[in-house]
């Protein structure tokens, strides 16, 4: 981040369009605009979370290390919480001993041999029949 600077809620909230799209996260603005059509999510999961604290969101997700080394890169800021405004509730990110990429699950193997079989399968029959 070049510079240190503080946003407050409704600064972040004036920004919420594609061509202008900040999230908060951890009480840290991001400046997600240049990031907006590389995101694997695709562009209406950051325009749903636009000008918003994004914590939880975030989290709940389980983004990899590389996922959390570009958003640094897109921090332009810390966000300050006036008095009476509540912080969201903390999800404390899977250990990444413990976290899978997205997309995968125990039964990954077994679903590429069964995927496998049918299409040998249905090629046979195809073939033969």
């Amino acid at each position: 981040m070049a510079s240190e600077k503080t946003f407050t809620y409704d600064d972040v909230a004036g920004h919420k369009t594609k061509k202008d799209l900040y999230v908060v996260i951890h009480d840290e603005v991001y400046d997600c605009t240049s990031f907006i059509d590389e995101h694997p999510g695709g562009e209406e999961v950051l325009l749903d979370i636009a000008g918003k604290d994004a914590t939880e969101a975030f989290e709940d997700v389980g983004h990899s290390d590389e996922a959390r080394e570009i958003l640094q890169d897109l921090s332009i800021g810390n966000l300050f919480r006036r008095p009476g405004e509540e912080k969201p509730a903390m999800v404390i990110p899977a250990s990444p001993a413990t976290s899978t990429p997205l997309g995968t699950n125990e039964r990954g193997p077994f679903v590429y041999f069964l995927l496998l079989i049918v299409l040998v399968v249905g090629s046979g029959a195809y073939y033969y029949l």
